[in-house]
């Protein structure tokens, strides 16, 4: 048994040696390399495809853009136009007249023990002679709060935003409001008391033609 598998393996090992010369000597077969199969487009094909990229780029890039861009926001009027005199005009009018009677710099009311939650401009974070300014920039503003369509007045109808007097009216506030934040920025107490007397005029001039007593004719 010892002889029988000596022989039986120097056999093997004789035969795997001469298939491993054999394969060592033989060439290698040589693969083909792939070669890509070149389409040659005519000019008629080119010209299709460059005016289809041409149409197709710009309607990609515009809807990328469409639904990324935020959306706008609209106006809406909330307040009628005498919510607006009180909750705006008039709080910010009379700020603009104290300096009348009073030096904002040097106020005769105790400040505010907290300033933050302070309900009077004057003695707020914001007191003195800046809340001059900020409520004659307060007035300034409001003339724009008096163009927006669909604002009513107290009685449901319409304010006369497209009347010339009522625009005459409008830019007769601005033009205060922008006079009065030009005197308080000076801290100029005898020009602000001028100034009052042509804001008092603005809204007196207003008043008197679409503000009656009786509420029925308002704006009318």
């Amino acid at each position: 048994m010892e002889w029988g598998c000596t022989i039986e393996g120097a056999s093997y090992e004789k035969r795997l040696s001469t298939a491993r010369n054999r394969n060592r000597n033989s060439p290698s077969p040589r693969r083909p390399s792939p070669v890509a199969k070149t389409t040659v487009l005519s000019y008629a094909a080119r010209m299709r495809n460059a005016l289809l990229i041409l149409f197709v780029a710009p309607a990609a890039l515009l809807s990328c853009t469409s639904r990324t861009s935020p959306a706008t926001a609209t106006q809406e009027v909330h307040a009628t136009l005498n919510q607006l005199m009180q909750g705006v005009i008039y709080p910010a009018a009379n700020v603009v007249f104290l300096p009348q009677y009073e030096n904002p710099a040097a106020l005769e009311r105790p400040p505010s023990p907290q300033p933050a939650m302070a309900t009077d401009p004057l003695v707020s974070v914001f007191g003195g002679w800046q809340a001059i300014e900020n409520a004659s920039l307060a007035l300034t503003e409001s003339a724009n709060l008096l163009l927006v369509p669909g604002r009513v007045c107290s009685n449901g109808v319409p304010a006369p935003i497209n009347d010339a007097t009522w625009s005459r009216f409008v830019r007769e506030l601005r033009d205060a409001g922008l006079k009065a934040y030009a005197a308080a920025k000076e801290k100029d107490q005898d020009k602000m008391t001028e100034i009052s007397e042509v804001v008092n005029d603005a809204c007196v001039h207003c008043h008197r033609k679409w503000r009656p007593m009786v509420d029925a004719n308002r704006c009318k």
